[in-house]
């Protein structure tokens, strides 16, 4: 704020050299900040690719951006973003939203690879399923023809055998 303070003196009683250089001296520190947090804070994969340098006052946020290609020149060189008072709030929101959209990115391609998965598992219990339904036919045949054919076959051995009463049947039997 020191070189902006200055500047700003300047503007009220300096030459136009005298603000040109104040000027340059803010920029200059503005690019020193830049450069520091660059070096301090980005550090990826450990932090973003990115760091924010918010400049408190609205009046040295937009004298900064009354340097041509300011912006342009801190996001290339340093990948830093400049912030103001009233921006960094829709800033803040705007990388909210992008990482929000990341994680339902991730999240969908984990979905995609679930239901791949369960494609592929449908595919073996459709088989298997027909490998059972082939089973229980064979023995509901199997059980047809042993009622049909072997009761038939007892039926006609027991043709010729006496009958007797229930009550001596039971006796017999038990």
């Amino acid at each position: 704020t020191e070189p902006y303070e200055i500047l700003m003196d300047k503007y009220e009683t300096g030459s136009k050299d005298e603000i040109e250089d104040a000027r340059k001296q803010l920029i200059r520190t503005i690019d020193s900040f830049a450069k520091d947090i660059s070096k301090k804070y980005i550090s990826p994969p450990n932090t973003t690719d990115f760091a924010i340098m918010f400049l408190p006052f609205e009046g040295l946020f937009a004298e900064v951006l009354r340097e041509p290609g300011i912006m342009e020149k801190m996001r290339q060189k340093y990948k830093i973003a400049l912030s103001g008072p009233t921006t960094l709030s829709a800033f803040l929101n705007s990388l909210q939203m992008g990482f929000k959209t990341l994680i339902m990115q991730k999240r969908s391609s984990e979905a995609w690879r679930v239901l791949s998965a369960v494609k592929a598992e449908f595919s073996t219990f459709g088989n298997q399923l027909n490998k059972v339904r082939s089973q229980l036919k064979t023995a509901s045949s199997s059980l047809e023809n042993l009622q049909e054919t072997r009761t038939r076959a007892m039926d006609r051995k027991l043709k010729d055998v006496d009958s007797i009463e229930i009550d001596e049947a039971e006796d017999i039997l038990d």
